[in-house]
């Protein structure tokens, strides 16, 4: 079962949307548009970073739970637990309540700036950065906090704007996780 009851995309993806649920299936029926989109998913997410894979890909989890787009919310969680020592306890943790989960004090700044963009990008103010900042974040951490967040809105735009399927159970991001894990985003 799916967000949306009919398991229909809005438009013929020309595929089993079951096989190929979420952005998989828009990867699929447009590839010339997912190529940017999945190398920027590539950047934001693995290239060398202070911040590790796995807290990028909370980050994106995080803004997909906020967006409540269930695809993008269930795959990153997946993402990020599989590169997390607290694994998808915290993942989800982070997503109901991050001022309470098990997560550094920077991360957690980082957090709250994301939830703002998330919102808006004039959200994210002086205040937020500063207090990142005092937790010791880097400029180029609040810069790609800032923009997994807006690349985030857009991917759960884009999602559940389509109307695509997003498997119930946690289990179906598992082998995608392995695969993500291991090789990327890179189409």
């Amino acid at each position: 079962m799916c967000r949306y009851p009919e398991t229909v995309a809005h438009i013929d993806l020309g595929i089993d949307e079951k096989q190929y649920p979420g952005i998989i299936g828009l990867r699929m029926y447009r590839p010339e548009t997912a190529k940017p989109l999945y190398d920027l998913a590539d950047v934001l997410l693995r290239a060398p970073n202070s911040l590790s894979r796995g807290e990028r890909e909370l980050i994106a989890a995080y803004v997909s739970s906020g967006n409540e787009c269930d695809f993008c919310r269930d795959s990153h969680s997946a993402f990020a637990a599989a590169q997390l020592d607290g694994g998808l306890p915290l993942v989800r943790d982070v997503c109901v309540d991050p001022e309470a989960a098990d997560i550094s004090p920077k991360l957690r700044a980082l957090l709250r700036i994301a939830a703002a963009a998330r919102v808006d990008g004039r959200h994210v103010t002086a205040d937020l950065v500063a207090a990142a900042r005092a937790e010791s974040a880097t400029d180029l951490e609040i810069h790609d906090t800032v923009l997994i967040a807006a690349a985030f809105s857009m991917f759960n735009r884009y999602v559940d704007g389509l109307a695509t399927l997003a498997p119930e159970d946690p289990k179906a991001y598992e082998a995608t996780a392995v695969r993500i894990v291991e090789h990327g985003y890179t189409v």
